[in-house]
């Protein structure tokens, strides 16, 4: 377990595999922590290091005072990726961990070798939306709210098996209201259409079938926007790494492979 400054914060990281290994760093999504990709990592390529870290204001990771901007979002990664001193990064980030990458590619391309855009955009919903979000969440909690966004997560057949859906109840419910908060500002305030447009890196999108919040209709408009492959996931929502690992880490191996990162 790692701890790692970020300006006065100080976040949580997960540093695995062999040293001089291929670099491919995980950005989490909204209401998760690190562990989201927990399911699929035994099915990626061996050799690799794995880095992952939670967003500020969720899992381990401090959790200061909201709104959070992209721009600190983008700083907290760029100052993990410093500070181990990663090169040749593979970034693949989830839903705002998208968002992340893409700004990290367009501030920092000599850290990123590659990126993997996974059910993200340039710019997800309106202000309007997400002000509303955060007025429900301010009255209500994030217990309120939780069947909704569970709905939007994932399918119905894991949905509907409660012994399944708990730990990811659980993940969502525990996240610290502030954190949540905050990144939903940051998703709010931020539109990366002009800064992903000029991303000359090879880019992979994906997107789960079921996918209402970000949907694949979004996802590959963005794609198109960076010249990405683009592929859809047959049997899952908004978290395919979740309910399809295997198919997940399948498309991603692959990309890794083709673009030389192994």
């Amino acid at each position: 377990m790692l701890s790692i400054a970020s300006g006065k914060i100080n976040l949580h990281v997960r540093d695995d595999g062999p040293a001089d290994g291929q670099v491919v760093m995980f950005s989490n999504s909204l209401g998760t922590d690190a562990r989201v990709w927990e399911l699929m990592l035994e099915h990626l390529p061996e050799g690799l290091r794995i880095i992952r870290y939670d967003k500020r204001g969720h899992g381990l990771s401090d959790c200061p005072n909201a709104p959070y901007t992209m721009d600190e979002l983008v700083s907290d990664a760029e100052a993990i990726a410093d500070k181990l001193q990663l090169k040749n990064i593979t970034f693949v980030g989830l839903s705002i961990g998208g968002m992340i990458g893409q700004g990290l590619a367009a501030r920092r391309p000599d850290l990123i070798r590659s990126l993997v855009l996974m059910d993200t955009s340039a710019k997800i919903g309106t202000a309007a939306t997400w002000n509303e979000r955060i007025e429900a969440l301010r009255q209500g909690g994030l217990t309120a709210m939780a069947d909704l966004i569970l709905d939007r997560w994932f399918e119905a057949p894991l949905r509907n098996d409660g012994s399944a859906l708990a730990p990811w109840r659980n993940m969502l419910e525990r996240t610290p209201l502030e954190g949540y908060v905050g990144c939903c500002a940051a998703i709010a305030n931020a539109d990366l259409t002009d800064s992903t447009s000029k991303l000359v890196l090879p880019v992979l999108a994906l997107v789960g079938e079921s996918d209402t919040a970000t949907p694949p209709v979004a996802v590959e408009e963005t794609a198109r926007l960076c010249g990405a492959g683009f592929h859809v996931i047959e049997g899952a929502g908004h978290l395919p790494c979740v309910e399809q690992p295997v198919k997940t880490a399948a498309l991603i191996s692959e990309f890794i492979t083709r673009v030389g990162n192994v």
